[in-house]
């Protein structure tokens, strides 16, 4: 089984590599703790998203609807070194017009990606229930600001 799942985990896993190895060779603004930090905030915050999104109302899931062990290498592995890297790269200082930007410049790479997910395995490991692209549009950009507001509160003034 895990065999036969890992061939059909190929695009995961490939992601997971990928991302992983940008985001601590391009990190250059963010400490050990401070990353430590994001991580387990993403961890937790996009596992109690899921448990609602995925589990009761169904909107999306990764390979099976139900509760599968598979689905926590992309809440675990895949979604923090993304947060890092948008965290790594942002315009803190730069004017709101460039910060817009840059949300928009992520939100369309967001979405670039998650269609690839959709593709058939094994590239693709995400599905959709009654979920689409046009919510993910509205939706990924309050993630995003979340993240950054957690991390401005939390994590930079931590230190």
């Amino acid at each position: 089984m895990i065999k036969q799942k890992g061939f059909f985990m190929f695009g995961l896993l490939l992601a997971i590599f990928v991302f992983n190895i940008a985001c601590f060779k391009v990190n250059k603004l963010l400490n050990k703790n401070q990353i430590a930090h994001i991580w387990m905030f993403t961890v937790a915050f996009q596992t109690m998203s899921e448990l609602y999104i995925n589990l009761k109302y169904r909107a999306y899931w990764y390979f099976t609807p139900n509760v599968d062990v598979y689905a926590f290498l992309p809440l675990a592995l895949l979604v923090p070194p993304v947060n890092i890297l948008f965290l790594n790269w942002y315009p803190y200082n730069n004017s709101i017009k460039e910060k817009v930007l840059y949300f928009l410049y992520w939100e369309i790479f967001i979405v670039a990606y998650e269609v690839i997910t959709l593709l058939p395995e094994p590239w693709g490991y995400f599905n959709y229930g009654w979920w689409n692209l046009g919510l993910s549009i509205l939706v990924d950009p309050i993630l995003l600001f979340i993240l950054l507001k957690y991390y401005k509160a939390f994590v930079r003034t931590a230190e």
